[in-house]
């Protein structure tokens, strides 16, 4: 092993994920926390002397131990996916001799099905911004924008980071796809739908102003760039006036979108493309709710139950 500290190491592998990896500053802080937190444990209850060669399985299985009465299963599962991503880096470039994560298993982590709300719920949310308008509550251009918002969210399944990034040089009007920036720094095509299309076309022929390539489609009331968290406020109104419940989050409308495509027959491949899943087992979540809404009908409609 080289004479490099775990500390310079830590760095030199942050490095490569923000450079090379491209994970997202979220997945990355939260790799570097988990190795400060193993590191410091080993020394604290381990009296680890620093020599990562000298780190063993019966290390690894203490702290996941210890670790999982205070914490979480999938915080400790993210926690040693990130502390595992380091030490087969440490491997493959040389800075240690043996890995001590490989064959490790953890306790497996429970996979709850995705809260989606049903086609009804989504239409009753989304006629509440001309709803207000038309009751003199909002604005016109409050309104539409407010409405712009939850088609995109809906038609094109964006997450709320995509949603508030794009710029109408994004869009194809042509083919109404817009071409977003996702996880990882990551570019997929999103159709957005009909219906969405239509209302941003007429978001941007009668409030936008600027609409030049680099211009944000998503505009505060002062003509800037809508911050999340005013998103995340905006849907919480909504989501009271539809008697919806609080806890409906943009990325659950982004459920929702997943579950009715599926549930109307679209491929699970294309719906991984369309979300931009880089594995299709993240995706196959959806399938299970397909499963139990057949399994309902398939209950009351079977003669045999």
């Amino acid at each position: 092993m080289t004479d490099k500290s775990e500390l310079a190491l830590i760095d030199i592998f942050f490095e490569h994920l923000h450079s090379e990896r491209h994970l997202a500053k979220y997945t990355s802080r939260n790799y570097i926390h988990a190795l400060h937190t193993f590191f410091n444990w080993l020394r604290e209850k381990e009296r680890w002397a620093g020599d990562l060669d000298c780190i063993t399985k019966t290390h690894i299985k203490g702290f996941v131990i210890e670790f999982q009465h205070t914490h979480n299963r999938r915080t400790l599962h993210n926690w040693c996916s990130g502390i595992k991503t380091f030490f087969n880096y440490l491997i493959k470039h040389k800075y240690i001799k043996n890995n001590p994560w490989v064959l490790v298993t953890l306790p497996k982590l429970d996979k709850p099905l995705p809260i989606f709300l049903t086609e009804k719920q989504i239409v009753r949310l989304l006629l509440g911004p001309i709803t207000l308008m038309n009751e003199k509550v909002l604005e016109p251009f409050q309104a539409w924008r407010d409405r712009l918002i939850l088609e995109l969210l809906y038609g094109g399944g964006l997450r709320l980071s995509e949603l508030v990034s794009i710029n109408y040089g994004d869009i194809d009007w042509s083919t109404g796809v817009a071409v977003v920036m996702g996880k990882g720094s990551k570019t997929r095509k999103c159709p957005l739908g009909f219906v969405a299309l239509e209302c941003l076309k007429k978001f941007r022929d009668e409030f936008a102003g600027d609409i030049s390539r680099e211009a944000p489609i998503i505009l505060s009331n002062k003509k800037a760039r809508l911050p999340i968290r005013q998103v995340q406020l905006m849907l919480k109104k909504y989501l009271a006036m539809a008697d919806l419940p609080a806890d409906i989050t943009p990325h659950k409308i982004r459920h929702s979108y997943a579950t009715h495509l599926l549930n109307r027959g679209a491929n699970l491949r294309i719906v991984q493309e369309l979300l931009g899943h880089v594995s299709l087992s993240t995706t196959q979540i959806y399938t299970h709710v397909d499963f139990k809404r057949l399994k309902e009908v398939h209950q009351l409609a079977h003669p045999r139950h």
